[in-house]
């Protein structure tokens, strides 16, 4: 693992523990070179699972990518990296039961269905890109829905 700062290749491992109830291992690193202290954690990649497109089109599914556009509707909002890994750690183990495939169709609604839990806003704005929202009366259908 190279060291963030000085990126030395050489960073030795100074504490490892289970994390995200017990799906992940957290590391604590340090670099020789420069003393730096970083943490990384250690995932189940779900390299065989396909995302099967609006368009019909394949493609791998990358929990970067996702979990950017949670960021994006997660703008100055009161959520923190542990709610977001959770929440994505949460569905990743969904999807990937015994699917080799799912639709995008899919994660976008479980993630909007676990965002509304988390925080509103955040739902909305996702929302608003997952469902293309057109204009302002398709905002004010779906606030009206979440104000009843």
């Amino acid at each position: 693992m190279y060291c963030p700062r000085c990126k030395a290749a050489d960073t030795s491992v100074v504490d490892s523990r289970l994390a995200e109830e017990g799906r992940a291992i957290r590391r604590r690193r340090e670099c020789p070179k420069c003393n730096h202290r970083f943490t990384t954690f250690e995932r189940q990649e779900l390299s065989n699972l396909i995302v099967i497109k609006r368009d019909g089109t394949r493609e791998p599914y990358s929990r970067t990518k996702l979990e950017r556009g949670i960021w994006l509707s997660c703008t100055k909002r009161p959520i923190t990296q542990e709610k977001i890994d959770r929440l994505l750690t949460k569905l990743e183990e969904k999807w990937g039961g015994n699917r080799r495939e799912v639709a995008s169709s899919t994660i976008g609604t479980d993630v909007m269905r676990e965002l509304k839990k988390l925080d509103t806003v955040a739902y909305i704005r996702f929302a608003s890109v997952h469902r293309e929202f057109k204009d302002v009366q398709e905002f004010k259908k779906e606030l009206g829905q979440l104000l009843k």
